[in-house]
C-alpha cells in the first residue's frame, strides 16, 4: 500500500498515529506530495478526484480517502478495536468533532496563505476560530470521561487536532480556561505514536 501524504497535515497525522498504534507502519510506503487548494499534485488527483490528502492506494482495490475512511480500514485490517462497538457512536462523534476542529484550523491557514493580503477576511478567520473554540469548550466540559478511557479513534483524532492547533495557531493559547483538556493532551502527547508523528 502507498500513503499519499504531507507531514504537516493533521488529517495525515491521524492516519500516521493509527499506523503506529496498530503496528502497520511497515505495511505502507509513504509518498510525500505537495498540494494546495489551488492546485493538486497530479499523482494525488489521479488517486483521489477531490485532490485531498491523505489517500491510501491499495493493490487491486480502489484508493481509500479521507482520513476517517482510511483509519477505519486500518483498524479493521489490524483488528485493534479503535472503533469499539459499545461506544461506537460516541467515538465517531468525538472523531467528527476533532475533524471539524482540524478543518476550521486548516481553513484559517489557507485564508492567510493563499488569498491576497488585501482580501483576507478577519471576520471569516474569526468565524472559523469560533468553531474551534466551541469544540474545545465541549471537550473540556463534556468529553473528558471518554478521553480518559481506553484508547480509541476519538482520542487519536482529538490529539492530532490539538497538536495542529499548537503547530499553526499557538498564539491562540487554547489551554487558557481548559485545564483538564490541557492536562489530558500533555499526557496523551507523550505516547510513542504521537512523538513519532510531530508535524513539520
Amino acid at each position: 500500500m502507498k500513503l499519499l501524504y504531507s507531514p504537516a497535515s493533521p488529517f495525515v497525522r491521524k492516519v500516521m498515529v493509527t499506523l503506529h498504534e496498530t503496528g502497520q507502519m511497515d505495511d505502507v510506503e509513504r509518498v510525500n506530495v505537495t498540494t494546495t487548494p489551488l492546485a493538486s499534485d497530479p499523482t494525488l488527483a489521479s488517486a483521489n478526484p477531490v485532490g485531498k490528502i491523505p489517500a491510501l492506494i491499495r493493490e487491486n482495490s480502489p484508493t481509500l480517502y479521507d482520513s476517517r475512511v482510511i483509519c477505519r480500514f486500518l483498524d479493521a485490517r489490524a483488528g485493534t478495536n479503535l472503533y469499539p462497538e459499545k461506544r461506537l457512536w460516541d467515538t465517531l462523534t468525538l472523531e467528527a468533532t476533532a475533524d471539524g476542529m482540524m478543518e476550521a484550523s486548516v481553513l484559517i491557514v489557507y485564508e492567510e496563505r493563499f488569498r491576497p493580503q488585501e482580501k483576507v477576511s478577519m471576520d471569516w478567520i474569526e468565524g472559523q476560530w469560533t468553531k474551534v473554540a466551541r469544540a474545545l469548550d465541549a471537550l473540556e466540559t463534556r468529553w473528558m470521561s471518554h478521553l480518559n478511557g481506553p484508547l480509541d479513534m476519538g482520542q487519536i483524532a482529538v490529539g492530532c487536532a490539538l497538536g495542529y492547533i499548537d503547530f499553526r495557531h499557538d498564539v491562540r493559547s487554547w489551554r487558557t480556561g481548559r485545564p483538564t483538556l490541557a492536562a489530558w493532551f500533555e499526557a496523551f502527547g507523550q505516547r510513542a505514536a504521537m512523538q513519532a508523528t510531530q508535524p513539520a
